[in-house]
């Protein structure tokens, strides 16, 4: 197969590891007082190791994602990873508002953690800047902080209930543009369907792509791409085959309803075609062609990265998440190439022959 970058590999901290980062006045929030984020997601996943795989966690008890070296194992030498970019699991995001300066503190921790523990130990890894949402603010100095660090690759937000695209949110993607990093989207568990909480996790679980499709909607709607055209937003862990529809949808809107966003200057299937990228992860189970139309029906094979979504119990495997027989062009881009592009610090450290065959079957 081609050597691929990964689009989406969790990290994982517990929250004493974040105290030798963290300002403190705040130490006492989470060694006396037990803080912890706040879970909405009634259920657990039924799987033998929960939200991970079990062979992930390093001793049958912590998390996957907590050990670098199960990492290097199971992942990047496994594989032969060309890139694997760090989405990492806690972001104040998707938590309820309240309490903005001690969850911006919490992210800034995060970050420098994940900068020491993580992406300075392995030439193969890149990070994400975790910001708090609640605050717009400091979430923009914590990105003007970290996007001196040139593995810095992009600006993740995870989904609760708001979406993104209010004009409260466009000093996050201004500086994201101007320091031509992109913004990547994630799902999370306090993150709703479009009729709340179901009674049982396959339910929300079949539904997840509910919250890219409104993330999406709200971002091309409210001129987020029109007005930073250089910016690049990735929607990670909700796949892709939603995309043409979506994009269907949203063009015949704009037909009928333009008079209501008469700031936008393409249809929006224009714009998501331009400045929007899809993670593989969870991918259906296509034959080649099926993946070969639905990449024809979404009018461009550049959109598509490849995720595994490791150590999530739901991980897709590289060997086995594309059709073996697609076509070794598109394999690339998908593997590859679309991720390259997306990242030009990745593409500044990486050498592009990266991606040439590994003499591994496809």
């Amino acid at each position: 197969m081609t050597r691929f970058i990964d689009a989406d590999v969790h990290e994982r901290a517990e929250l004493e590891d974040l105290l030798p980062h963290l300002d403190p006045i705040w130490h006492r929030y989470i060694t006396d007082y037990g803080w912890q984020p706040e879970r909405l997601l009634p259920y657990s996943q039924p799987t033998a190791g929960g939200l991970d795989r079990l062979d992930s966690k390093p001793d049958g008890v912590r998390h996957g994602g907590s050990d670098l070296g199960f990492l290097r194992q199971q992942l990047l030498d496994e594989y032969d990873v060309a890139a694997a970019v760090l989405t990492g699991w806690l972001n104040t995001s998707s938590l309820e508002e309240g309490w903005p300066e001690f969850k911006t503190a919490l992210m800034s921790a995060y970050n420098d953690w994940q900068v020491q523990e993580w992406v300075e130990r392995d030439e193969r890894l890149f990070g994400s800047i975790h910001v708090n949402t609640w605050d717009v603010e400091g979430a923009v100095r914590e990105i003007d902080r970290m996007a001196a660090h040139p593995k810095m690759v992009q600006v993740m937000l995870y989904s609760g209930s708001e979406p993104f695209g209010a004009p409260r949110f466009h000093p996050i993607f201004a500086a994201a543009a101007r320091h031509e990093l992109a913004v990547a989207i994630h799902h999370s568990e306090n993150s709703p369907t479009a009729l709340g909480r179901h009674r049982y996790f396959i339910e929300w679980h079949t539904l997840v792509s509910q919250v890219f499709m409104s993330q999406a909607v709200s971002i091309v709607f409210n001129g987020v791409l029109d007005r930073f055209e250089g910016l690049k937003v990735i929607l990670v862990e909700g796949g892709f085959s939603y995309v043409p529809h979506l994009m269907w949808r949203a063009d015949q809107q704009y037909r009928e309803l333009r008079h209501e966003v008469p700031w936008l200057t393409r249809m929006p299937s224009d714009a998501m075609r331009a400045q929007m990228r899809f993670a593989t992860q969870p991918i259906e189970e296509f034959t080649a062609p099926q993946l070969t139309t639905l990449i024809e029906q979404m009018g461009s094979d550049e959109l598509v990265c490849f995720s595994t979504d490791y150590p999530h119990w739901d991980f897709d495997s590289p060997l086995r998440a594309l059709p073996a027989a697609l076509s070794e062009d598109l394999k690339r881009k998908i593997f590859f190439d679309n991720s390259y592009d997306l990242f030009p610090r990745i593409a500044a450290q990486v050498p592009r022959e990266a991606a040439a065959p590994q003499g591994v079957p496809a």
